[in-house]
């Protein structure tokens, strides 16, 4: 749990190059790759992680506004990638600007309960990593390539002229 915002920032700041990266190999074709029948897409997923970044923010009163509230899942990628490039440094902007570290055991109202808000900036980022877990499987069901998040991926090992682990 964080007990400075400049943690969180640190933190986020790894976090949402890694999700860049993978939103980076999203294609257009690619975002219909459903998860089953009747349920999420590659595209909703991916959108719903760059929603979130003003949805939660917005909920926990770090900004003023949902800029991306009742907006549609688009059907570009590029854009996509572009609206997450462009408000994921807003996040960490609006904690260190909005909030200080005596701050962080303060609570905030959150979907019905009371968030402390070191815990609103631990959920971003693990509601963020939840996502880019389902983004790999689908993107692999999609064809397309994964990059490794904390780790190599498979096919970083193999650029790497080295056999993925088993």
């Amino acid at each position: 749990m964080y007990t400075a915002v400049s943690d969180f920032v640190a933190e986020w700041q790894y976090e949402a190059a890694a999700t860049e990266k993978l939103l980076a190999a999203l294609t257009d074709e690619s975002l219909a790759q459903p998860v089953s029948v009747g349920g999420r897409t590659l595209g909703r997923i991916a959108w719903h992680m760059v929603h979130t970044l003003t949805e939660m923010p917005h909920t926990a009163g770090l900004l003023a506004v949902d800029e991306l509230a009742d907006q549609p899942v688009p059907v570009s990628a590029t854009e996509i990638q572009d609206t997450y490039r462009r408000l994921a440094p807003l996040v960490a902007q609006a904690a260190s600007t909005n909030w200080s570290d005596n701050q962080l055991l303060d609570e905030v109202p959150m979907y019905g309960e009371n968030w402390a808000k070191r815990t609103v900036l631990s959920v971003l980022i693990r509601h963020q990593a939840h996502h880019r877990g389902q983004l790999t499987v689908l993107m692999r069901q999609a064809g397309l390539p994964v990059a490794g998040v904390y780790g190599p991926a498979r096919e970083e090992w193999l650029a790497f002229g080295a056999d993925a682990p088993e």
